[in-house]
């Protein structure tokens, strides 16, 4: 039962300060007037604590009493994460719903995992065997799509006295009984973890093996590694959420958590009908049974958006800890930042440029800091890749978060809003985007499809980079001012934009693209250009090449030819070669 620690004296907005800090510590759960509205200790000074309150504080008046807990904000972890909607501080917001209706109440207390539930318990270790922090002691069967290993919690070690026989257990019931240096205690699929507090692992490892996402322009060009970080900036309109629906359903992660930070309620609201809606392509079940979704929209209180990002990323580490490749989705990191800036200013903090505080940049680094390609504390690997997408005001992208965040990150996709203009989907503009993985990730591209994709990549980057500055030139004097063999690689570029880096999430067929159909199909649009390179040097227009049939082959193979499909392709390389050939003959 918590006790009275101090009294209200200040209210500014979220932000509170009360006597009595002498007994509460730094970021200490704390509970605020007679409503008890969760909050957080984030100063001490003197006798005064200053308190992050994570609901609204409307109403509430000075004299009011605070209640110690006792312990950090936390998150629960166990079975019954996966499938699970929760709020900034992991309160389960369905069967908040069916207790209180669509708003929540204020105070309202839920545990986050039902404690009623059982789950099938299989032992895999016995009593007498000496184990450590995340050695698995069981599994249990969570959603069809993945299986639950319970850990011994990080911080433990000794010898297991006692695991319970296969059969049904609630999250708290003991399943195992651990005898430690202290004496011995009962370890239950429950724990709890500080959100603050990054979980720990056994070592860091190299990030070599792509994140697959089945969207063309980042995997061939701008590949992000399992472990990495990657942001996505772009203005109003651009895409990022699709984008991120997108690789939450195709990437090849095993655990997607999504947390919706401050993002508009209706946009949210279209996330909370739809995944629930979205079919797995890889088990044909609902794609839910491997996801976790974090709401916390702009009307929701602003402290629990700053909250919700640690919340999510602990939730990303403890899969991590069993050997799971995560992905963790964070729309977007500028309403975080926002929040930051809005406490940061009722707290009278000095501000830095554009009014946030000086301390944003180390608050980007902790939370990127968080991902990465680990070796657990059982020895088996796993990784947390971040894709964090960044609002920057108009689309500018030297405003403070968006450069901040590319210090951190090593992988940039930058949507283009001219780009989405003109339906070019995904409006990753190709000239602004980078990833800093394409070395690290070269030799499995070549192990898997046996071929020099850096080097095809390259080629290709070259043509669309060539493209943007004739384009310049076009604008001035017009395309018949080239010579053909510019004009060439305009013609290229096009097939390139029209034909491999626009793809439609809507089409059965290209919504997603396996490795081996992007690499065929690079080869196809750079043999074309090849061939076509050496008829122009004998002589032959732009516009004989421009007209060729198998132009718009190339340009509608990605909607026609599906991924089990690719022997396809040997018949248009076959169709390039037989109408180069023919050109050929005509200029000797």
């Amino acid at each position: 039962m918590s006790q009275q620690v101090g009294t209200v004296t200040w209210i500014n907005g979220p932000v509170v300060r009360a006597h009595g800090s002498r007994r509460v510590s730094m970021l200490e759960l704390v509970e605020v007037g007679e409503e008890h509205l969760v909050g957080e200790v984030i100063g001490l000074e003197s006798d005064v604590s200053t308190i992050q309150v994570y609901e609204e504080t409307s109403g509430m008046h000075p004299g009011a009493p605070v209640f110690g807990t006792g312990m950090s904000l936390s998150v629960e972890l166990g079975p019954g994460l996966l499938r699970g909607i929760f709020d900034g501080v992991q309160r389960p917001l369905p069967a908040m719903e069916r207790h209180s209706g669509s708003f929540i109440g204020r105070g309202m207390h839920m545990s986050p995992l039902p404690r009623t539930d059982k789950w099938d318990f299989t032992p895999v270790l016995k009593a007498g065997d000496k184990v450590s922090g995340g050695a698995i002691v069981g599994t249990v069967a969570e959603t069809p799509a993945l299986e639950h290993r319970v850990m011994i919690p990080p911080d433990d070690r000794g010898t297991l006295t006692w695991v319970a026989p296969a059969g049904q257990y609630t999250i708290v019931e003991p399943i195992a009984r651990l005898r430690t240096a202290t004496g011995e205690q009962d370890v239950a699929m429950l724990q709890r973890w500080p959100v603050r507090r990054p979980r720990p692992y056994r070592a860091r490892a190299g990030q070599n093996m792509p994140l697959i996402t089945g969207q063309r322009v980042l995997d061939t060009f701008f590949p992000l590694a399992k472990g990495g970080s990657a942001a996505i900036p772009g203005g109003f309109g651009a895409g990022k959420t699709v984008m991120q629906h997108s690789i939450a359903k195709w990437s090849d992660a095993q655990v997607v958590v999504y947390i919706g930070c401050g993002e508009r309620g209706n946009e949210m609201t279209e996330v909370l009908q739809e995944f629930p809606h979205l079919v797995d392509p890889r088990s044909g079940r609902p794609l839910m049974e491997r996801t976790v979704l974090i709401a916390n929209t702009s009307n929701m209180p602003v402290a629990a958006r700053e909250a919700s990002i640690y919340t999510g990323i602990t939730m990303a580490e403890y899969y991590r800890d069993m050997g799971y490749h995560v992905a963790l989705m964070a729309d977007s990191t500028s309403r975080w930042a926002e929040a930051l800036r809005e406490i940061s200013g009722r707290l009278e903090e000095m501000p830095a440029e554009e009014g946030y505080p000086a301390y944003l940049a180390a608050r980007l680094a902790e939370f990127y800091e968080r991902a990465g390609f680990v070796e657990t504390l059982n020895g088996q690997p796993g990784s947390v890749s971040v894709i964090g997408a960044v609002s920057p005001p108009g689309g500018d992208f030297s405003e403070p978060v968006t450069q901040h965040t590319k210090r951190f990150i090593r992988c940039f996709w930058a949507l283009d809003k001219a780009l989405a203009s003109a339906r070019h989907f995904p409006s990753v503009n190709w000239l602004d985007s980078y990833s800093e993985y394409l070395e690290d990730v070269a030799d499995w591209w070549r192990k898997q499809v046996g071929q020099d994709w850096y080097a095809m990549r390259s080629v290709a980057m070259e043509l669309l980079t060539e493209e943007s500055r004739l384009a310049q030139i076009v604008k001035l004097v017009g395309p018949d001012a080239l010579p053909d063999e510019q004009r060439l690689i305009l013609e290229t570029a096009r097939i390139l934009r029209e034909g491999f880096l626009q793809q439609s999430a809507m089409d059965d067929i290209d919504a997603y693209s396996t490795i081996q159909k992007q690499i065929r199909m690079l080869g196809l649009i750079l043999h074309f250009h090849t061939r076509a390179q050496h008829i122009i040097k004998r002589g032959a227009l732009i516009t004989v090449i421009h007209e060729l049939s198998v132009v718009n082959d190339l340009i509608r193979m990605k909607a026609l030819i599906a991924n089990d499909q690719l022997d396809k392709m040997d018949e248009i390389r076959r169709r390039i070669d037989e109408q180069m050939d023919q050109l050929e003959s005509e200029y000797r």
